[in-house]
């Protein structure tokens, strides 16, 4: 091969040797601002999760509708005299699903409560009753406490007692705490430590488990029902949105302690009971 056709070869392999050169700095680029713009992407549905999420789990800091208590043991909050769409509430306080409801769709219910669209009924019942401690006996500890709390500090202790949920195989709500939370809430009466501690309201717990399991057939908590309607808890209990959705299509329903007074479960309180636990 001539010196000539050397150099042309030398250069056409040094030409080819750019282009490919030019076309991996292409691709490398492409990738780059492919993954970036994936990363972009994701960065904000990790933001809008959070925001929601954020929204969602935020104090309610509006008033809160009254709570009184029903003949069936339950405890109603909403707005005197307004007739709305019912919400019922089965839960364990030591159920941490319905923990989770509570810290996502808690402040939705309060609101809408406290806005006269819907009347909640809580139902705190012994789910755990058949299981080993400490969760058989921290289950037992809560109800029995809540419902020991007058009606119209029921809700704040309630969220209290959630907000202290112990983790599933641990000791927790034990009396001292209890005790001590009704205190902080401005409740902590001798009738009210004595109701803790001699487990006072066993009774009616046992009534209020039966009803929900045997009358209602919950079988888990939490179990909502909205209108008598059992609502999804993916879908719906733990969707804020969906969840106030649903209540604002429901229809009105009354909601009343002497309406409620003749679905009271065996062993319950009576309505004139009631009113002197509050």
């Amino acid at each position: 091969m001539s010196k000539a056709a050397r150099q042309r070869s030398a250069r056409e392999r040094l030409a080819e040797e750019r282009k490919r050169q030019a076309q991996k700095q292409q691709r490398t680029r492409a990738l780059t601002i492919a993954i970036s713009a994936l990363a972009i992407v994701a960065l904000a549905v990790v933001v809008t999760v959070y925001v929601v999420n954020k929204k969602d789990k935020t104090t309610y800091t509006g008033a809160l509708a009254p709570a009184t208590r029903l003949a069936d043991g339950g405890v109603l909050m909403g707005k005197p005299g307004v007739k709305a769409p019912k919400l019922e509430m089965f839960e364990d306080f030591q159920c941490p699903i319905c923990h989770e409801m509570e810290n996502t769709s808690g402040n939705t219910v309060k609101r809408l409560a406290a806005e006269g669209k819907v009347n909640v009924v809580y139902y705190p019942f012994w789910l755990f009753k058949e299981q080993t401690e400490p969760v058989k006996g921290n289950s037992q500890r809560a109800a029995n406490a809540a419902l020991c709390a007058p009606g119209d500090k029921w809700v704040q202790y309630h969220d209290k007692i959630y907000k202290n949920q112990p983790e599933e195989g641990s000791n927790g709500f034990s009396n001292k705490d209890l005790i001590g939370w009704a205190k902080d809430l401005g409740f902590d009466t001798p009738a009210f430590e004595q109701c803790v501690k001699g487990l006072q309201k066993q009774s009616q717990i046992d009534a209020m488990t039966n009803y929900a399991e045997q009358t209602r057939k919950v079988t888990g908590t939490p179990t909502v029902f909205l209108n008598g309607q059992s609502l999804d808890l993916t879908n719906v209990l733990l969707k804020p949105s969906a969840l106030e959705k649903a209540v604002l299509a429901a229809k009105p329903v009354d909601v009343t302690p002497s309406a409620s007074a003749s679905t009271a479960p065996s062993g319950s309180p009576s309505p004139s009971a009631s009113k002197s636990s509050k």
